[in-house]
């Protein structure tokens, strides 16, 4: 997911952008913050916007841009990012186009949080009496002053994005003067919708079928585990009975044999007093006659 959240200062834009980091795992990239890194880090383009930097200039939309492809190249942007600050103009928001065309990576959406302004120079008035009645200081970028140069900036060289990119079909407008829950379930349910997230219910649904076939899986171990378990015990079994049955069919074998043997030895012992004798009769007749 990769989004651009537009709205002039105070409209809640930093505040939205956290809480889509942490419902959706991307990243929230502020030009400020990267440059800062960058010229900390000693990269080549940090180098570069340390020497502008320190000479009190702005920093060229170019040096922006490759600190930006350089920081969305890390493994943290891989599933999205959020682009807080950037761009401001519309040059920026081309450079930014043929950026995301050469990485072959997409813009899902630009959203913006349209506010009252005088509204919000309210809200900064009524703050600065609460701050000055506690008797504390006022910060000197929270005063309806510098509130009102900052709002006639954002029209001036701001402003032109939104038609840029509702030219593109790639704004979508939130009522940013709802609750900030109100406006945190707009943006997701305009994210849904454009399918640049998966509805809670898909999510469920993916989420049971990634686990279903695991499910199966251990659900059919346990069994085959019990009959493989089963069979060996069989097997075993059945080789115990074969192997009692061998012996006692070996003894069994033995003894008849003993036992024929010994029928064979006594019939002949008993043939040959049978014969001994008969000769001996007959002999005796014969000679008797004689």
């Amino acid at each position: 997911m990769r989004l651009i959240l537009l709205g002039p200062p105070g409209s809640g834009k930093g505040t939205q952008a956290q809480r889509l980091v942490q419902k959706h795992g991307i990243v929230q990239l502020s030009t400020g913050e990267m440059l800062r890194a960058a010229v900390a880090g000693g990269t080549p383009i940090g180098l570069q916007a340390k020497d502008i930097m320190a000479a009190g200039g702005l920093v060229p939309d170019e040096i922006v841009i490759g600190i930006i492809s350089d920081r969305i190249d890390q493994p943290d942007a891989k599933n999205g990012f959020i682009l807080d600050g950037f761009p401001r103009t519309v040059p920026q928001a081309e450079a930014l186009d043929e950026l995301l065309k050469k990485k072959h990576l997409k813009l899902d959406a630009v959203i913006e949080l349209r506010v009252n302004e005088s509204a919000l120079l309210d809200r900064v008035e009524k703050r600065a009496a609460e701050t000055r009645s506690r008797g504390e200081e006022v910060r000197a970028d929270d005063t309806p002053e510098v509130l009102t140069k900052r709002l006639a900036s954002y029209r001036s060289q701001t402003e032109p994005l939104i038609h840029y990119y509702s030219e593109r079909r790639k704004l979508l407008t939130v009522d940013g003067m709802m609750t900030i829950e109100h406006v945190t379930r707009e943006i997701n349910r305009i994210l849904e919708a454009l399918g640049a997230t998966e509805p809670k219910a898909a999510r469920r649904a993916s989420s049971a079928k990634r686990s279903a076939p695991e499910t199966a899986r251990k659900g059919t171990k346990a069994p085959a585990k019990k009959a493989a378990a089963k069979a060996r015990g069989a097997a075993k079994g059945a080789g115990k009975g074969t192997k009692k049955a061998a012996t006692s069919a070996r003894k069994a074998r033995k003894v008849v044999f003993k036992a024929a043997k010994a029928r064979g030895v006594g019939k002949a012992k008993k043939a040959a007093r049978q014969a001994a004798k008969r000769p001996a009769k007959k002999l005796t007749k014969k000679r008797a006659k004689r």
